[in-house]
């Protein structure tokens, strides 16, 4: 297993074990199956364990396994705040509380604020408290390291990135979201801050295994090197030095074995400029299918509505190459749930964002297609429910 150092120098396994998919059994968490595969990580050089409050069953699974194998102390657990369920800071305290127990630890060891949308949540957060209350955690050692996890633009995690002391940060990155979501530029904005980077969505929920075009699987399959689909993406992030852990959400044993083989074999640098053409081509390949060639470079923002355009087409691309239902999500995720909605109905026609645009773009046209298509009634519905509960902003 290869190491990284995290921003005190702990040494962080390459591969982390992301704990939103474990083995399933009749509807619940197969715990026999669950527990082999952990403890064949822990065996095997794994040390960091990603779950969270609101991933069902999962903190008191891994808390049952890594106590009931006394290994505690061998790894590392992170897992998150839901600032969507907190009103107050009293809330915060009962909630954490609560995961220590689901747990069984006295401490946390990478403690996220879950799925942080823009600055104005973080601010929001910070009204009830949410400094202070970190700051005494981490003065008693309950939570030893403070971050964030984010989906959305790379301009509003820049921000959040410069908007406190965070310790680390987690983002969606792959060679798909390379300039997209956080995307590179916020990769290496974070490293340049001293932050380590913790990688979820590495093969886009398995999208870049399952589903792929026929001509990228024939790319991958005249490789020069003949690898998986899984273990090209995992290189090409590996192959990053700004990448500190990338999250897998291992399910089987199979999947463990290659997804640690892997990170064993990996160095920094590693990939060749064929190995890195071959991916452009894959890409190219699986960018063909797409409703909009948009690059996500930002250049057509700020909108003056605050429409998320770059968003917006990756969740539009993302309904039609992989999964309808996913990028409804997502769309949801990067424009409804914030303070000021950044929907592609906010979309006046001004025009602005189209004389920016490095690709010429029919900009005001795909966002038309793109509201049409992703804002019916569950996506208004989930609009104003944000409005009214002010669920995050």
């Amino acid at each position: 297993m290869q190491y990284r150092l995290d921003k005190y120098g702990n040494s962080v396994s390459a591969l982390g074990f992301g704990c939103m998919r474990f083995p399933q059994k009749m509807g619940r968490i197969d715990m026999e199956e669950t527990e082999k595969e952990i403890m064949h990580a822990i065996q095997n050089g794994v040390n960091y364990f990603d779950t969270a409050y609101i991933y069902p069953g999962s903190e008191s699974a891994l808390g049952e396994i890594l106590e009931k194998n006394n290994v505690r102390n061998q790894v590392y657990i992170a897992t998150k705040l839901p600032h969507y369920l907190i009103r107050s800071r009293e809330g915060m305290e009962k909630l954490f509380r609560e995961e220590l127990k689901r747990l069984r630890t006295d401490h946390v060891d990478y403690y996220l604020m879950h799925m942080l949308t823009d600055t104005a949540t973080w601010d929001k957060m910070c009204a009830l408290g949410v400094k202070e209350w970190l700051e005494e955690k981490k003065r008693t050692g309950e939570i030893r390291q403070v971050g964030f996890s984010y989906h959305g633009n790379s301009d509003t995690f820049c921000r959040l990135v410069d908007a406190y002391d965070w310790d680390f940060c987690q983002i969606q990155y792959n060679y798909m979201d390379e300039n997209s979501q956080a995307g590179r530029r916020g990769l290496n904005h974070a490293h340049a801050k001293g932050l380590p980077v913790i990688i979820m969505e590495p093969l886009r929920g398995g999208k870049l295994v399952r589903n792929l075009p026929k001509e990228a699987m024939k790319l991958f399959e005249n490789a020069a090197v003949q690898r998986t689909p899984a273990q090209w993406a995992l290189r090409w992030l590996w192959d990053q030095k700004e990448v500190t852990c990338v999250l897998s959400g291992m399910n089987s044993m199979e999947m463990l074995e290659e997804n640690m083989q892997t990170a064993s074999d990996t160095q920094i640098g590693a990939m060749t400029e064929e190995d890195q053409t071959m991916l452009r081509q894959v890409v190219a390949a699986i960018n063909a299918r797409m409703k909009v060639g948009c690059t996500g470079c930002g250049y057509c923002m700020p909108c003056p509505r605050n429409v998320d355009i770059p968003g917006t087409f990756a969740a539009y691309n993302r309904r039609h190459t992989e999964d309808k239902t996913r990028g409804l999500i997502e769309y949801a995720m990067c424009t409804a749930f914030r303070k000021n909605a950044t929907s592609a109905s906010n979309c006046i026609g001004c025009g602005k964002c189209e004389s920016h645009c490095p690709q010429h773009l029919p900009i005001r046209e795909k966002l038309k297609e793109a509201a049409d298509d992703m804002e019916g009634l569950l996506y208004k519905t989930a609009r104003k429910a944000v409005k009214i509960f002010k669920i995050f902003g």
